[in-house]
């Protein structure tokens, strides 16, 4: 919000204070001034005068000899060579000594013979913003408009003597976004009188026009207010108009316009003017939009409306974008002479959706979005209606039409004294409270410590006591708070089991070479490739998505891993290894009847080399490494039940993939990505694996112990047998630990063989065992027997037969 400093001076006593200390005032008190900004730029000795006479220059063409009286006694004699000078203009005129911004000094020179006493300005050579003027008066000399006095300083006549403050709202502040809620924010914090505009309803002079409304659903809107003005004549806003919406960074466009754009910045209230003679009887009907119906709006645009549109309709045809911009085919335009102008209040969520749907900001749709307030709906159409009858010459052709559904409750909120000064920490006295609720202009009854605040309707941001602290805490001054510090108890502070649990993951899978990954939780449907631990899962779509690329919930991390890797890929990173703990989203359902299950899952993937180039050669990666960090993690976790059984899911290889069970429940898969897929990605083969945190947060051990060194030498035995290709070599351990008793330390599997050696449809599979005993020294007969009985157990569950 860019707020006129001069303009302010109009609603509040400022006697004293400038716009410096007026920023300093409010920002302290948190409405943030982020700059002060002086609508001079470097404009001095630059007056208005009249051009008497213009005669061709006798020497040049192009170039004109003008005789301009600015209020001395004797005519200057300009040489112009804009092609728009002509006698009885008002225009400004730069002096000898005046200063133009960038520098440039005028003096008395000759022009091709002829002495130029001066210069007739462009509105570019007085610094203004071309951008905020009409484009006719950006071309050649700025003509002035007749309001303008011969001799008076320019820089009052197009506001160079203001500054505007530019502040920065949080969005709760809505009711700043109005000069009157700025002034009444001004007021409280200088503690200075209130002189805000008056308006009255003014009496029907002209035609009677027909004016109806009607509105579908008073939850879309709650107020409509209209009236009716004719024997309009549409053209230039007075100057101190333009130079106010100038100042807020509004482009004046023509006087019809301008007073709601000016009635919008001084109330807060946006309103918009239709062109009477083009709506259908002066009747308008407010109701939702028919999926598909069409409206080209103000800035040439069709847009195509949904049910979630608020429209303004004649009852036969659109006629705008409620609460966002109006329709081309009611515009105001040079020709129009009767108006209907509209004020009214619409659902903020419903402008929010429709103004972000179709990219389309205005300061209305930013005003609508916050919330507006209800009690100046019909005070702004009547300032409205007043500055229309003042500036454009027109007649009130009707009386207030207004439209109403309900009425806003009044906020009374109970404020207890001693809760102030519990929060605040200082000792504020009763006297000094009610002071501040005076300066606010807000109305309260006491009783005994208890305040009673009637919140006026333009802070929607107040709703409970804490709130009405605050306002008291800001207005007292933060600065008068002392600084204390924090008393009562305190307890220690830890980790939840949850919180414990994933730092252990997260810490171990770092140290095992792997790099944490943090991906969006909003996905495409195409990216989802059915990499999920729930494969029956449906991906939850959103409402409003912001692209279709961020369109659905996920139902599994892999695939933004596998974007990640694929990423890093193809920019020369051969070695990628990531992993992520988070949530995916899981519905069975479409649509949701209820809230989906938030499940957090933990997965990685490894692709390319398991280690750095080395001149022995590097490591691929593969199914039994990656296990192999698996393994890793479960040991930290404490997890010994983990099992690996051979499966086939979507979107792995049907032969290089496992499900992982812990506890006989299933916890995950592990496997190779499907070559399909790693093609379509440009990725060589890529393992990865999926776990459930829940089953992991079961099983884990949060009370490791860890046993001292061994004090006596263990007895090392290796064991070769050859067994049948299909039996799985984790049966054939959990036999060996079965049969070897309690003094079997180890049993690590170093070596598979298959081939001619061994048979047809058998394998040799090598195990290393290692012997202990905790309170002595195994002897050799010991341990004879206890291996003897690993070879008999062997034989008898799978009929194996030592190698040779």
């Amino acid at each position: 919000m860019r707020v006129s400093y001069e303009w302010l001076k109009e609603m509040v006593d400022l006697s004293g204070i400038d716009a410096d200390e007026l920023a300093e005032g409010l920002t302290r008190t948190g409405v943030a001034v982020d700059a002060v900004e002086d609508r001079n730029p470097g404009v001095h000795r630059v007056v208005v005068g009249r051009v008497k006479s213009v005669e061709p220059h006798p020497g040049a063409e192009r170039l004109r000899v003008c005789r301009v009286d600015v209020g001395q006694e004797e005519l200057l004699q300009i040489v112009c060579g804009a092609p728009n000078v002509a006698e009885g203009q008002l225009v400004p005129v730069a002096l000898e000594g005046a200063e133009l911004p960038g520098g440039v000094r005028i003096k008395r020179v000759k022009l091709r013979g002829v002495e130029s006493q001066g210069m007739i300005c462009s509105a570019g050579e007085l610094g203004l913003p071309e951008k905020m003027l009409p484009k006719e008066l950006t071309e050649g000399i700025l003509v002035l408009t007749e309001e303008a006095k011969v001799g008076r300083d320019v820089r009052s006549l197009l506001g160079m003597d203001d500054k505007v403050l530019e502040l920065d709202l949080t969005p709760n502040r809505s009711d700043c976004l109005s000069m009157i809620g700025v002034a009444y924010e001004t007021a409280a914090v200088f503690d200075r009188s209130l002189h805000l505009p008056e308006p009255k309803e003014l009496p029907a002079t002209g035609g009677e026009l027909p004016v109806s409304v009607a509105v579908e659903s008073g939850a879309d809107c709650p107020v409509y207010a209209a009236q009716a003005v004719d024997g309009l004549r549409v053209g230039p806003s007075p100057q101190w108009m333009q130079n106010r919406l100038m100042a807020a960074g509004i482009r004046p466009i023509n006087n019809i316009v301008d007073v709601t754009n000016y009635v919008m910045l001084e109330y807060g209230q946006p309103l918009h003017a239709f062109d009477y003679d083009r709506i259908s009887g002066g009747r308008i009907l407010v109701r939702r939009a028919r999926q598909g119906e069409r409206l080209e709006t103000l800035d040439g645009v069709i847009r195509e409306c949904n049910p979630d549109d608020i429209l303004i309709t004649d009852g036969d045809k659109p006629l705008g974008l409620a609460g966002v911009m109006g329709g081309a085919n009611s515009e105001v335009t040079g020709a129009t002479t009767r108006v209907l102008i509209e004020s009214a209040c619409f659902d903020p969520v419903l402008i929010r959706r429709t103004s972000r749907r179709l990219g389309l900001r205005s300061e209305a749709s930013n005003r609508f979005e916050k919330g507006v307030d209800r009690s100046r709906i019909v005070p702004a159409l009547k300032r409205a209606v007043q500055l229309l009858v003042e500036v454009a010459g027109g007649r009130v052709a009707s009386p207030i039409v207004l439209e109403k559904s309900g009425e806003v409750e009044e906020r009374i909120i109970p404020v207890r004294h001693r809760r102030i000064v519990s929060l605040l920490g200082a000792e504020i006295r009763e006297e000094e409270v009610m002071d501040i609720f005076r300066r606010l202009r807000f109305s309260v009854e006491k009783e005994e410590s208890v305040y009673h605040v009637r919140v006026p309707s333009r802070r929607n941001d107040l709703s409970i006591e804490v709130d009405i602290i605050e306002e008291v805490a800001r207005l007292y001054g933060y600065n008068r708070i002392p600084a204390a510090s924090l008393q009562g108890s305190q307890g220690r502070g830890g980790l939840t089991r949850e919180q414990q649990l994933r730092r252990t993951i997260r810490h171990t899978l770092r140290h095992l070479g792997m790099n944490e990954a943090v991906t969006y939780s909003l996905t495409s449907p195409q990216m989802e490739k059915g990499l999920s631990l729930h494969p029956d899962a449906r991906p939850i779509p959103l409402s409003m998505p912001l692209s279709d690329e961020r369109s659905v919930l996920r139902t599994g991390l892999l695939p933004h891993l596998l974007q990640s890797a694929a990423y890093n890929v193809h920019r020369r990173q051969e070695r990628v290894a990531l992993f992520e703990i988070g949530r995916v989203y899981l519905a069975e359902e479409q649509p949701l009847t209820d809230l989906p299950e938030e499940r957090w899952e933990l997965a990685g993937l490894w692709t390319g080399p398991m280690g750095p180039v080395h001149w022995r050669g590097q490591t691929a990666s593969d199914f039994y490494r990656v296990k192999g960090i698996l393994e890793a993690l479960f040991a930290r976790l404490g997890i010994g039940s983990a099992k690996f059984f051979p499966a086939r899911p979507k979107g792995f290889h049907p032969g290089r993939t496992a499900e992982i069970r812990i506890d006989g429940r299933f916890a995950g898969i592990l496997g190779q990505i499907h070559p399909r897929i790693s093609d379509e990605m440009d990725l060589k083969e890529t393992f990865a694996f999926q776990l459930d945190m829940e089953v992991l947060q079961d099983a884990a051990k949060t009370d490791l112990r860890f046993r001292p060194i061994p004090r006596h030498p263990a007895s090392t035995r290796d064991l070769a047998i050859v067994v049948d290709a299909d039996v799985p070599a984790a049966e054939v351990e959990k036999a060996i630990r079965k049969a070897a008793g309690e003094h079997l330390e180890s049993v690590t599997l170093f070596d598979v063989y298959t081939g001619e050696q061994v048979g047809n449809e058998k394998k040799s599979l090598a195990y290393s065992l290692v012997y202990r005993a905790e309170d002595r020294t195994l002897t050799d007969e010991e341990v004879a027997k206890f291996h003897q009985a690993v070879v008999d157990e062997l034989e008898r569950a799978f009929g194996a037969r030592l190698r040779a």
